[in-house]
């Protein structure tokens, strides 16, 4: 994409908190304290009013059940320390892995982008453009096998989500045969602090990447648009969190100490995440 091209992103970090927390679209107002978080953390109950000030407002929320398949767009959600949760909705918490175990994202095969989901009740169903629609149950069968698998060379396990999951991924993806799994809570998660010494210890997550939010700015989003030919939208850097309101980069700029708070949890900015590389291996997200 070039210079002109490139976009960072905020990644989150879900700070100690005593009860998860929910976010509603448009119904919260996101507030920053780029300079002195420790202290304020510290006096939180006297010196709050004084060192917060809104900067933008939640315009968008989405969940992506299975790793590096389509997001499902939702009006609340949850933020539990593995990610936002909307009733049996878990962002990804579902992956495609290979026969040695390997993860298999949209790096490997663009496809994926393709899949689309739904949830009712207990069921998930991926739907693909040609395809028969598969359902898959929420929880797992608890005689089903489970695998050892490798996330960006960290381990983890997950629970195989049967021959018909297998079949229809390899089905449409046409390349190898793969199979679906499901982390389930209480199996041990992976420790982004092994990854990167920015994280700390007790920092868990699933199939993400590194990190369990991601937020864009729609501001951002617009001030990357002007310098593209082509256009892209949210869904392409696939974030959690997409805000309105706010200054172009602010989710950046407030990098390394920038603090989100909404309610009774409170985010730490941890790093940025560039996206150039990834932004749905041209398909539509």
């Amino acid at each position: 994409m070039g210079a002109a091209g490139s976009s960072s992103l905020a990644r989150f970090v879900l700070l100690a908190q005593s009860r998860p927390g929910w976010l509603g679209v448009a119904a919260l107002g996101l507030t920053a304290a780029a300079l002195g978080a420790v202290a304020w953390r510290r006096a939180w109950p006297t010196r709050r009013r004084r060192l917060l000030q809104q900067v933008g407002t939640v315009a968008q929320l989405w969940i992506y059940p299975v790793k590096s398949c389509k997001g499902v767009p939702v009006s609340e959600a949850e933020c539990t320390a593995m990610g936002l949760r909307s009733g049996n909705l878990r962002d990804r918490f579902w992956l495609v892995i290979n026969q040695e175990g390997n993860m298999v994202t949209a790096r490997q095969e663009p496809r994926l982008v393709l899949i689309s989901l739904t949830c009712d009740g207990d069921t998930l169903t991926l739907s693909a453009a040609y395809t028969k629609d598969l359902l898959l149950p929420i929880k797992t069968p608890t005689t089903n096998a489970v695998h050892k698998c490798r996330v960006h060379s960290l381990e983890i396990e997950g629970r195989d989500c049967g021959e018909a999951a297998a079949q229809w991924i390899t089905s449409f993806l046409k390349s190898q045969p793969y199979r679906l799994v499901h982390f389930e809570p209480h199996m041990r998660p992976r420790r982004p602090h092994q990854i990167a010494d920015l994280f700390r210890p007790k920092d868990q997550i699933a199939y993400s990447d590194t990190s369990p939010f991601l937020i864009l700015s729609e501001a951002s989003l617009a001030d990357l648009n002007s310098r593209l030919e082509k256009k892209v939208k949210a869904t392409n850097f696939r974030p959690n969190i997409v805000i309105s309101g706010c200054d172009v980069y602010a989710e950046v700029t407030l990098c390394p100490f920038g603090s989100f708070l909404g309610f009774d949890f409170f985010f730490k900015i941890y790093s940025t995440l560039n996206k150039c590389r990834l932004l749905c291996g041209g398909y539509k997200c």
